[in-house]
């Protein structure tokens, strides 16, 4: 049975002529209606008010909780948050979104941490904030940690460039965690080894796509480089490139990502060397791997296995060492990088965007 304000009985209003309210009761309904749905879809603040007389309201990490930062206090050098009104571009629409303001900045890490920032800013704007704490908060880490060197943290796990915060990690994961893609670069040992060799006999030279990393006696035949592709070392390598589209991880879409063929020569020692970030792991298909190779990750040592895979976290620290003659020929893997498991979905589309590769 629908119901409807007239039969309610409301006395008749004087100064309207005598009608009942029903239309203005209508009104003031629609008008909370419309408040409550402003308070639901607006972020929440802290700060409780705004600063009269400018756009902005700042707000300072040790007076209350920021909801993107899940940290309750922060050191004296961390940067404050500030609510900030940016006005767009192309028209008058604003975007109540939070930026760190400039004065607690150490200067050294001015331009690299106000880019990344940014790049989240963009993000958060364009889709949400939602499931970004922890890739803010390990943003702020970056901020707060450039202050000191990185290599004078007292660590074994030192990634470079980025470290996500709260993503349990250890030198060297079980086959489980990329169970799929394992099998997959497994299955397809045979055809990989085949296409490396046919490479591999041509030559190595930088004219046909060999680089030169490290010290002498490792070289690497990309066809992924930080992201992207790099076309013509596709071409010599078809069935390798189609394993790597059809792995579910590969971390293809940003500068953390890379695959290729990794050559280690006899003799040849990689010192202690740390990875750019803990958000991926390094698959290694162990193609040409003699019995006198190590890998020392974390302080734990391995030994490839021809037709086999390793799962390294190389933002811990780690050696290689190739300790045969020159009949042994080189350690040949092919390296693959993965999405830790441990970063959700949103995270591994933000990092996406914030570290897209430059081309």
């Amino acid at each position: 049975m629908p119901w409807s304000l007239d039969l309610v009985p409301l006395p008749p209003c004087a100064l309207l002529g005598g009608p009942p309210l029903s239309g203005l009761l209508w009104t003031v309904l629609l008008l909370f209606l419309w408040y409550c749905y402003r308070v639901g879809s607006d972020p929440p603040s802290h700060s409780g008010m705004l600063k009269s007389g400018s756009g902005r309201s700042s707000f300072s990490r040790s007076s209350s909780r920021s909801p993107l930062d899940p940290r309750h206090s922060a050191p004296k050098a961390s940067a404050a948050i500030t609510m900030e009104t940016v006005e767009e571009e192309e028209g008058t629409e604003c975007y109540l979104t939070p930026v760190l303001s400039h004065t607690p900045f150490p200067t050294e890490a001015a331009a690299e941490s106000r880019k990344l920032y940014r790049a989240l800013q963009e993000y958060a704007k364009r889709y949400s904030w939602a499931g970004m704490g922890r890739i803010h908060k390990g943003l702020r880490t970056f901020l707060n940690i450039c202050v000191v060197s990185i290599n004078d943290r007292p660590s074994i796990q030192k990634p470079h460039l980025f470290y996500l915060p709260d993503v349990p990690s250890i030198p060297f994961f079980p086959r489980d965690a990329h169970r799929h893609d394992i099998e997959v670069l497994e299955a397809s040992y045979p055809i990989i080894l085949a296409e490396f060799q046919a490479v591999y006999q041509r030559g190595i030279d930088a004219k046909l796509g060999w680089s030169y990393q490290g010290p002498k006696g490792q070289t690497v035949f990309p066809l992924y480089n930080a992201g992207v592709c790099v076309a013509s070392n596709c071409r010599a390598c078809p069935c390798t490139y189609r394993t790597l589209l059809s792995l579910r991880t590969f971390i293809s879409s940003n500068s953390l990502g890379s695959a290729g063929f990794w050559l280690l020569g006899p003799g040849a020692t990689l010192g202690g060397a740390y990875g750019p970030t803990n958000t991926r792991l390094r698959c290694h298909l162990g193609l040409q791997t003699p019995a006198q190779c190590e890998l020392v990750v974390g302080g734990e040592p391995q030994c490839w296995s021809e037709g086999h895979c390793l799962l390294v976290d190389d933002s811990f620290l780690h050696t290689i060492s190739h300790n045969g003659g020159a009949e042994d020929g080189p350690r040949v893997i092919f390296s693959v990088d993965l999405w830790h498991p441990n970063v959700a979905a949103a995270e591994r589309q933000a990092l996406d965007y914030v570290f897209a590769p430059e081309q």
